[in-house]
């Protein structure tokens, strides 16, 4: 399993827009990807606009398939357009340790 922290800072501006962009990215991760097992969407407690994604996919093919999905998309040309970040996403590949993959493998 992969699990990926993905950090983003929105310039305030783009605020709505983006919320928008990612609600459709993690709805539809969620939704149509069965090997997308998690996309959660949190903010900074302590600092506004800034935001984490939290994601988990089966493995690399599944993630290989959420960024060729449609509504990744919507997220890249937010992402991608001049001034909607502060700065470039903050992105951490991490593995699972606990609880063991063995614990997902009845949600894919």
């Amino acid at each position: 399993m992969i699990a990926m922290w993905v950090k983003v800072r929105v310039n305030p501006a783009q605020r709505e827009q983006f919320l928008k962009a990612i609600e459709v990215d993690a709805l539809g991760s969620e939704g149509d990807e069965p090997g997308c097992l998690r996309f959660n969407v949190l903010e900074d407690h302590e600092t506004p606009n800034t935001f984490y994604f939290y994601e988990s996919y089966k493995d690399d093919d599944a993630l290989a398939a959420h960024r060729a999905a449609p509504h990744y998309a919507v997220w890249r040309a937010f992402a991608d357009a001049p001034g909607n970040l502060e700065a470039p996403a903050e992105i951490t590949r991490t593995d699972t340790v606990f609880p063991s993959d063995r614990a997902y493998w009845g949600k894919v």
